[in-house]
């Protein structure tokens, strides 16, 4: 008996609950949260951003691999530019494996559009590349897994 009317206290609350709470977000707020997201950022002014960001003197490992991680959370490829700053940032803070993850994950962005974006890429990071004395992944053996086993269909 008890079981029962507590039951149908708990369907009467959630009923009041639901109401009240349709009622509690008035029109103004949501209108005014889809105001901030009107504001756009020109890819001139993100690149910018994000190469003075690695160009800072006390960026330390923490800072470089958020920014780097924030970078691959977009949807788009990181410009030449970014990518040197990253990698003149990974030589300061002394980090190459952050390097050449970084390079990795640059190389996974391009997608099934790697065979045209990553030769021009490269082409593009290869002078900061030399100047640092860092490898593409491709010159480290990283492009193919270690103990991958054949396919069978290739055997």
């Amino acid at each position: 008996m008890f079981r029962v009317v507590l039951s149908g206290l708990n369907n009467v609350s959630r009923t009041i609950i639901r109401q009240n709470v349709k009622k509690a977000v008035p029109a103004a707020v949501v209108s005014s949260v889809k105001n901030y997201s009107s504001v756009q950022e020109l890819d001139d002014e993100f690149d910018e951003r994000y190469v003075d960001y690695f160009n800072r003197e006390d960026i330390d490992g923490w800072e470089m691999r958020q920014a780097m991680n924030d970078i691959q959370a977009f949807d788009m490829v990181p410009h030449p530019n970014i990518i040197n700053a990253a990698l003149r940032a990974c030589r300061r803070v002394n980090d190459f494996s952050a390097s050449v993850r970084f390079l990795e994950s640059v190389q996974y962005k391009c997608g099934n559009k790697k065979d045209e974006f990553w030769p021009y890429i490269q082409k593009e990071i290869q002078p900061a590349l030399d100047e640092l004395g860092l490898n593409t992944p491709e010159q480290l053996g990283y492009d193919k897994p270690e103990l991958a086993l054949k396919d069978v269909y290739e055997m």
